[in-house]
């Protein structure tokens, strides 16, 4: 008969014990951080710009969100860790960090496909750009990439969480990660995670079709 064991917390051992390594690894990415923070500030302040209410500039803006979601859900969390040399993450913090990773990696794919197709139709078809590429088409296209996204993650994310866990809570890695979750699974359960990835695929080439 097997013991199950609530796990509260989990260990995230991606990074050195060595002190002088995490210092090193909390200053590499201060430095990192507020540039890519910058970088992507300055480039949706741009986009508000009204002489730039274009398509391009209306993908770019939600790409530019993507980027400050993905550098600010896992940066902030493995900096914090790194200064007061502790490696724990909360139950429910693992929980949100997957769920945020996981929406806005899987949101940048189809979101690239249709500037890639915007930039299509401004060039093939010039005349039908305006017409086909308006700001009501816009806002659906960009609306539907979220709201699936979002449904993708909580299908991930929920499939995840179901697994019972066997006691251990480390993980090789610095911030909650899908594989590394499954690999302290009390049974296996990869086959859920293939159904998930499966419906993934599935969702995924429907952005290209």
């Amino acid at each position: 008969m097997s013991i199950q064991i609530t796990v509260t917390e989990f260990l995230l051992l991606g990074f050195s014990d060595i002190r002088e390594l995490q210092i090193l690894h909390f200053m590499v990415f201060l430095g990192i951080y507020p540039i890519a923070l910058t970088g992507n500030l300055l480039i949706k302040a741009i986009a508000l710009d009204h002489h730039l209410h274009t398509p391009m500039y209306f993908f770019l803006m939600n790409l530019s969100i993507l980027d400050l979601g993905c550098i600010s859900i896992v940066d902030p969390k493995s900096m914090a860790n790194s200064l007061m040399s502790t490696k724990v993450i909360s139950y429910y913090g693992c929980i949100i960090q997957v769920f945020s990773f996981r929406f806005f990696v899987t949101d940048e794919p189809p979101l690239l496909i249709i500037m890639a197709y915007d930039w299509y139709i401004a060039i093939c078809q010039p005349l039908h750009y305006k017409s086909m590429m308006n700001r009501k088409a816009c806002v659906q296209m960009a609306t539907s990439i979220w709201i699936s996204c979002v449904l993708n993650s909580a299908l991930h994310t929920g499939n995840t969480f179901a697994i019972i866990f066997c006691g251990d809570d480390e993980m090789e890695q610095f911030f909650c990660e899908t594989l590394q979750l499954l690999k302290l699974a009390s049974y296996d359960s990869h086959l859920r995670e293939i159904g998930a990835i499966a419906f993934s695929v599935y969702f995924a080439l429907n952005c290209y079709f």
